[in-house]
């Protein structure tokens, strides 16, 4: 049975949520705000946490920062807001996923599944090493490195990375890429693999002056073997 950690400090919802959770069999836990969602969700082991953006005594984004220092637990925020940069935050901040509010039971539950598969895909996956130029992409511990540094990457962005470095030269569309890192079953933003490549460029592309992943008009993207200096 998996578990769910819910920090959300509206009792109606976390409540309506759990009940719901509850029926779909799994086990719920709840906290009603930040630092005590932090304390348990580092105490314990959970298959998924719920957590709510705007939240007292520590906020969710800032709960999510030191959540994923030491730990990778599947998170999908929940949040009132609307605008683009929130989403974002959030995302860049290690989230999975987000549900903005008020949200439809049944698009949680399958935001829920999602999430479930992508975190058992990891454990299970016993890939390779993937080296191209400077770049290492370890599946098995879950780790990408740049001549030799390690680079902090979310589950989503080292998703997209493992997708176009496993298919080195290949140009990948984006449909196919949503598939590889969203999932079939995906539901939200259109746009969202351009973000996480914008995420990994910064971090890689940027930090490093390599090009490692190029842009192909009306297409979509590619990394190549043959990397190139900027």
């Amino acid at each position: 049975m998996s578990r769910i950690l819910i920090v959300e400090d509206e009792a109606k919802i976390a409540r309506f949520v759990e009940l719901e959770l509850i029926h779909e069999g799994y086990e719920v836990q709840k906290a009603p705000d930040g630092r005590t969602g932090l304390d348990m969700a580092l105490q314990e082991d959970y298959d998924l946490i719920l957590l709510d953006v705007m939240l007292p005594g520590l906020n969710g984004i800032e709960v999510l920062r030191r959540l994923r220092q030491q730990k990778s637990t599947p998170v999908i925020l929940l949040t009132a807001r609307d605008a683009v940069m929130d989403k974002v935050s959030g995302l860049d901040a290690g989230a999975d996923d987000y549900i903005t509010k008020p949200f439809a039971i049944e698009e949680l539950l399958a935001r829920i599944r999602v999430a479930e598969r992508h975190h058992e895909g990891d454990e299970k996956s016993r890939g390779a090493r993937i080296e191209i130029g400077p770049v290492s992409l370890d599946e098995d511990r879950h780790e990408v490195t740049v001549n030799g540094e390690p680079v902090y990457l979310t589950n989503h962005e080292f998703l997209l990375l493992q997708a176009l470095m496993e298919n080195k030269n290949i140009v990948m569309d984006r449909a196919r890429l949503i598939e590889k890192v969203c999932g079939y079953d995906y539901v939200g933003e259109t746009n969202v693999i351009d973000v996480y490549v914008r995420y990994l460029r910064t971090k890689i592309d940027d930090r490093y002056g390599i090009n490692l992943i190029r842009t192909v008009r009306g297409v979509g993207y590619v990394i190549r073997e043959d990397l190139d200096q900027k």
